[in-house]
C-alpha cells in the first residue's frame, strides 16, 4: 500500500488458523508411518516439476476468470509448498513456520514506507526501486550485474530479467521506438542466415530477444503477450476446423488459399464482435 492511501486490513483467516494447520497435519499424516506410499517416496527433487506445472495451471485458471477453478489451483500450488516444507522438516532443515515467517519478515523489511518511517513513496515505480535497493543491502553487491537470475526461467522471462537488470545500470534503449527499429535489422540478418546456411537458430534468438526488448520498453509482459497471441491463433484455427467440418471438407485436402479464406473469415468474425 502506498503512503497516503487509506488503510484497508481485511484478513480472511480463522483466528486459530485451523484451515492452514489442518492442511499441514494432513500432509504430515500422508508422509508419516502408515501414510501414502507415493507421498512417502517423494523427495525435493522428484516434486520440483510439479511446482512449475501447478503454477502454470493456476495462471490458466486466472486467465479464464473462473474463480472456483482459481481457488482449486491455488490449493494445488499451496500443497506443493507444504509438501516441500514437510520433507525439509523431517530432514531437520526448516519448517513451514520458518517459510511463512521468512517471507513475512522480508515483506516488512522491504516495505519501510508501510511498516517504518524510512522513506516516502508515491508511485509503484518508486516502490520497485526501493525494493531493489534494500535487496542489494541485504545480499551485498553481486560480482556481476546479471548474477542471481535463475537460468531455469522460461526463455521469455529470462530475456526480460536480463534486459531489466542491464537497464537498471543504464544499458538500455531510450524509448520503445528505438528498440523497435532494431527488429527489421535482426529480420534481415535472419533472412541472410537462411539464404547462406549460417547459424539460423542464433539469428532467430536475436529476433525474439529484440521483440522482448520492445515489449519491456512498452511496459508489457512478453510472456502474457505471446500467450494471448497463442490463444488467438488456437481460437481462429478452431473456427477454420469447424467451418471445414460443416462443409464436409478435410483440412489436409484443402489448398492454402482455401484455408486462408476461412482464416480471414475467423478474423472478420472476431472484429465484428
Amino acid at each position: 500500500m502506498l503512503q497516503g492511501e487509506k488503510k484497508s486490513r481485511v484478513i480472511y483467516l480463522s483466528e486459530n488458523h485451523e484451515a492452514f494447520s489442518r492442511l499441514v497435519e494432513v500432509m504430515a499424516r500422508l508422509r508419516g508411518p502408515g501414510g501414502c506410499p507415493w507421498d512417502r517416496k517423494q523427495t525435493h527433487r522428484s516434486l520440483s516439476r510439479y511446482i512449475l506445472e501447478e503454477a502454470y495451471e493456476t495462471i490458466d485458471a486466472i486467465d479464464s476468470s473462473d474463480f472456483d477453478h482459481v481457488k482449486e489451483e491455488l490449493g494445488d500450488l499451496l500443497l506443493q509448498i507444504i509438501f516441500q516444507a514437510q520433507i525439509a522438516a523431517e530432514e531437520g532443515k526448516f519448517t513451514i513456520d520458518d517459510v511463512a515467517n521468512g517471507i513475512a519478515d522480508k515483506l516488512v523489511r522491504r516495505h519501510p514506507h508501510v511498516f517504518g518511517e524510512r522513506r516516502t513513496v508515491t508511485t509503484p515505480e518508486e516502490v520497485v526501486v526501493g525494493w531493489e535497493e534494500i535487496k542489494l543491502g541485504e545480499k551485498g553487491a553481486p560480482a556481476y550485474v546479471l548474477d542471481g537470475i535463475p537460468r531455469s526461467l522460461p526463455s521469455l522471462l529470462y530475456a526480460y530479467e536480463l534486459q531489466s537488470k542491464a537497464a537498471a545500470v543504464g544499458f538500455d534503449w531510450e524509448e520503445a521506438e528505438s528498440a523497435l527499429d532494431k527488429l527489421p535489422e535482426e529480420a534481415i540478418e535472419l533472412k541472410n542466415a537462411i539464404q547462406t546456411g549460417a547459424d539460423v537458430e542464433d539469428e532467430i534468438g536475436d529476433v525474439l530477444f529484440t521483440a522482448v526488448n520492445v515489449a519491456r520498453k512498452l511496459g508489457l509482459d512478453p510472456e502474457v503477450a505471446l500467450r494471448h497471441a497463442c490463444e488467438k491463433f488456437a481460437r481462429r484455427f478452431r473456427y477454420v476446423e469447424e467451418r471445414a467440418i460443416q462443409q464436409g471438407w478435410s483440412l489436409q485436402d484443402m489448398s492454402l488459399d482455401e484455408l486462408d479464406a476461412l482464416w480471414d473469415e475467423a478474423k472478420e468474425k472476431e472484429e465484428d464482435r
